[in-house]
């Protein structure tokens, strides 16, 4: 109790407060212009806290960190261009319903279910992170794999109306993350003796091209369906709002997806991207008549958006229960930590148990901080889409140049992002989808290092994937989904 009461007096201070507020917005920012990101905001500020107390540096940085995963789901359904990773599942169904002329509608489920799927992650790091993290310990290469593999499953209910083309998509992502270095074998592969293809292609700058230059070219030639500012403009501010009847039958799909991303947030490398398509995958799979998803459904933003803000808080429980960060954000977070002289892991809450409790119920504080401010904010939000097309596709153009500057400081990367925003139009004019692109190049290489390693231990046996209890299930529900998937694509079919 001491150190409870403690912990509330360290937060509930007026630095404290400040810099939550501060920290939240700033996020927000970060998350919602294309190419940014939490953890680029988190790094920009680092610094900046060198000469901050503890409590109040560290609630700073994790609140750019929880405020950038809403940010990334205003640009994915305003402008079709999603500002993080996490949102690429948003613009699904969030997009659609914008040019539907319901675009404060399509926010106002974005933070309701960015609000529910933090509030769970962050009391699931509250209550739970001791018996989460001894789960997310257990996980090997052997459980990695089986994991990627039943998040590859998922490209088959993102394919639009050809699974075939769906899986030549993800194909071509996966083989896109095999560029650069091996990191197991150190050879360099399909790098064509380029040096500045050795670290990879970037994922930001091919998400950038596959989604925002693509349709920028596509309002450029007038092919993208009515344009985003052309159907936005003039819609009835007090008609385009999330009723509370509607928010209601949304609570048990965020409730179910805000767990999914606890639980995988919690697991290291896996991630907001892959916590948001899976949540999104059950929601869909779980779909009752009369709800269509991809055509502005209001479960395809509350699943994706509670499955990837479920993750945020959840990402820590590795880092200060065993001092192992669950992400590239929790990586950053952990320098920040070692920097004001706190060595994460489980003597952590032993030596400075009221300090880590102050973060934990930060986090709390923080989603409803977030909501307050998404709320105030939200009609300066829908602004962008009463902006004429041309400006704003030249706006999005040096927004997104900078970018993809801004990930290596390299040209490189811009011409990355444009070769494949000219490769992700074309596919489109050929019917192939552009989403599975992504996930191939998020789970490619989870599944491919892990195979690898999962090989080694069982000295090339595959029997090591039935024989451990995690593995198989997750082999399991990968069949499942994709009989349920083939036998749902016979129905629509007939």
């Amino acid at each position: 109790m001491d150190v409870l009461m403690a912990a509330l007096g360290e937060l509930f201070s007026f630095d404290c407060l400040l810099f939550m507020v501060l920290g939240v917005f700033i996020g927000i920012i970060f998350g919602a212009i294309p190419g940014m990101s939490g953890n680029l905001g988190v790094t920009v500020f680092l610094p900046f806290t060198f000469a901050m107390d503890t409590v109040p540096a560290l609630i700073l940085l994790c609140g750019i960190f929880y405020g950038s995963n809403f940010g990334g789901s205003i640009s994915a359904i305003l402008i079709n261009t999603p500002g993080t990773n996490g949102a690429c599942a948003t613009l699904l169904d969030g997009y659609p319903m914008a040019k539907k002329g319901h675009p404060l509608k399509a926010l106002d489920m974005s933070l309701v279910a960015s609000t529910f799927g933090g509030l769970v992650s962050a009391l699931t790091l509250l209550f739970f992170s001791p018996q989460i993290s001894k789960v997310a310990l257990s996980f090997g290469a052997p459980e990695y794999f089986a994991l990627a593999v039943f998040g590859l499953s998922i490209i088959a209910s993102v394919s639009g109306k050809s699974i075939m083309k769906g899986l030549v998509s993800g194909s071509l992502g996966m083989l896109l993350a095999t560029v650069g270095i091996d990191k197991i074998s150190g050879i360099n592969r399909f790098t064509f003796g380029n040096i500045k293809m050795y670290n990879g292609i970037q994922m930001i700058a091919v998400l950038l091209g596959v989604y925002a230059v693509n349709q920028m070219i596509s309002r450029v030639n007038g092919t993208e369906g009515g344009g985003q500012a052309s159907s936005l403009v003039g819609t009835d501010r007090k008609s385009d709002r999330l009723t509370w009847k509607e928010a209601v039958s949304t609570v048990p799909t965020m409730a179910k997806s805000s767990i999914i991303g606890s639980v995988i947030g919690a697991i290291p490398g896996a991630g907001s991207a892959i916590a948001a398509y899976i949540s999104y995958n059950e929601a869909k799979r779980c779909a009752k008549p009369g709800e269509k998803f991809g055509e502005g459904e209001l479960k395809g933003i509350a699943a994706p958006e509670s499955g990837n803000n479920g993750a945020t808080a959840s990402c820590l429980i590795p880092l200060l229960t065993l001092g192992i960060p669950g992400d590239a954000v929790a990586a950053t977070l952990m320098g920040a930590f070692t920097m004001h002289g706190l060595v994460v892991g489980p003597k952590l809450f032993q030596t400075s148990g009221d300090l880590v409790y102050a973060i934990m119920i930060g986090s709390i504080v923080a989603q409803i901080v977030m909501y307050f401010q998404g709320r105030y904010l939200m009609p300066v939000f829908v602004k962008i889409t009463h902006i004429p097309q041309q400006l704003l596709t030249a706006l999005l153009m040096i927004i997104c140049c900078a970018g993809a500057f801004a990930i290596a400081n390299s040209v490189f990367e811009v011409y990355i992002m444009l070769i494949f925003g000219v490769v992700a139009y074309f596919m489109n004019k050929f019917g192939f989808p552009p989403v599975p692109i992504v996930l191939g190049m998020v789970l490619g290489p989870i599944a491919e290092s892990n195979l690898r390693n999962a090989l080694t231990l069982s000295d090339g046996s595959w029997m090591i994937f039935v024989q451990r209890p995690i593995c198989l299930t997750f082999i399991i529900l990968t069949v499942v989904l994709v009989v349920l998937l083939k036998r749902t694509s016979k129905k629509n079919a007939l």
